[in-house]
């Protein structure tokens, strides 16, 4: 059949995995060898494995696989001498503790404020200064990461009819003003949100010193965020926010689809 198809008979066969976590580390590298590891992240929540809500850091994770993934990120970066900021990607399987490469974005990654509201570290800043010479010793945290951070992708979607696009006038837009509360946005009160490119129009990300902290304090956030005019992925959050296995941190990257969406259909 594959050498009736494409003309080659070889097969290419991978490891199937039922439930697995999606993991990533963020690094800095000097471009002459040597590379950091800023901590990793959880991306498990996604939809159609687009990404919905990221944490840091990576509560699965045990203190010698959080160490090994670390420092297998750091290798991979420094081995190719990558400069400036990048995150290297893996998929977690949770039953057997073994973690496998997916790729590099070689790239700042939307989800780049929750290591930065951990660390301290601004990465777009450090992306400048590597690129004039800077050493990495510049960019150790100021003080080892602490407490939790979670962000949250506000999408211009109807996540109640398949998240199908939204576009339209914002009538209203009151963002919530809390301490350990940040949003990245370029929209405001009276912006035309168009069709014609990412439906992501702002991302909430919440700071508190335990996850448990920070998942009550982004309930109180999307409470205090006034929205109106489009639909959002606003309702989706807030719905997620009070589900038993999301505040367990009992997923899996097929959740959302196979679970949490097919429960509400």
């Amino acid at each position: 059949e594959a050498k009736s198809a494409f003309g080659d008979g070889h097969i290419y066969i991978e490891r199937y995995f039922e439930e697995i976590r999606h993991i990533e580390v963020q690094i800095l590298g000097d471009g002459r060898g040597k590379a950091i590891a800023l901590g990793e992240r959880d991306c498990s929540v996604q939809r159609r494995h687009q990404k919905l809500i990221e944490e840091a850091p990576a509560s699965i994770l045990s203190s010698e696989s959080r160490k090994q993934l670390h420092e297998t990120a750091a290798m991979l970066a420094a081995g190719v001498k990558y400069e400036g900021a990048g995150t290297i990607e893996f998929i977690y399987d949770p039953k057997t503790t073994e973690f496998f490469f997916i790729e590099m974005n070689t790239r700042i990654q939307v989800e780049h404020p929750v290591t930065e509201m951990l660390t301290g570290i601004d990465l777009v800043e450090a992306q400048f200064l590597i690129a004039q010479g800077a050493l990495l010793n510049n960019f150790s945290p100021t003080q080892n990461p602490s407490g939790h951070a979670i962000e949250f992708r506000i999408n211009a979607e109807d996540w109640e009819q398949n998240f199908a696009p939204n576009p339209g006038k914002i009538s209203q837009w009151s963002p919530p003003k809390m301490t350990g509360v940040r949003i990245d946005t370029a929209v405001y009160e009276g912006y035309h949100v168009v069709p014609f490119y990412d439906s992501m129009i702002a991302k909430l990300i919440i700071h508190a010193d335990s996850r448990d902290l920070a998942l009550l304090k982004a309930k109180d956030a999307f409470w205090r965020f006034a929205i109106d005019g489009i639909k959002t992925t606003s309702g989706f959050h807030q719905k997620m926010l009070r589900n038993d296995a999301f505040l367990k941190n009992e997923i899996s990257t097929r959740w959302v689809d196979e679970v949490f969406l097919g429960d509400n259909k």
